[in-house]
């Protein structure tokens, strides 16, 4: 994929996420260290870090260079605001270290028609 010039542009060639509720990014010590939700503000990084999972199987250090690239103008406001881009500063920080790595764990959007339903009974 050629990383287009700008960010909205980004997101319209990357897989698309209804389907997902959230995402936890978990270290090495198995903490969750951040969820990225499918909510106004979100979606995006939720649709980059999705994508760089499926690419990288995790976000390495080639992961989070890629999705600084996917980033486009936000890479660089992000730069020059340290934490107004929590998303971003987090893909910095790991390329910057050289080294490390987070999981993913997909958190799934389903309609469930038994989530409300009484327990059975026997």
């Amino acid at each position: 994929m050629t990383t287009p010039s700008t960010f909205a542009a980004t997101l319209k060639q990357l897989p698309r996420v209804s389907h997902l509720a959230a995402i936890e990014l978990i270290d090495g010590q198995e903490t969750v260290i951040a969820v990225i939700e499918n909510k106004s503000g979100q979606t995006g990084s939720l649709a980059v870090y999705n994508h760089l999972g499926q690419t990288f199987g995790a976000i390495t250090v080639d992961a989070a260079r890629k999705g600084l690239d996917l980033y486009c103008e936000h890479t660089d406001d992000a730069r020059a605001n340290p934490g107004k881009h929590p998303n971003i500063d987090r893909l910095l920080a790991l390329a910057a270290a050289g080294s490390g790595m987070l999981r993913l764990r997909h958190k799934f959007a389903i309609d469930d028609p038994l989530a409300d339903a009484p327990p059975p009974t026997t």
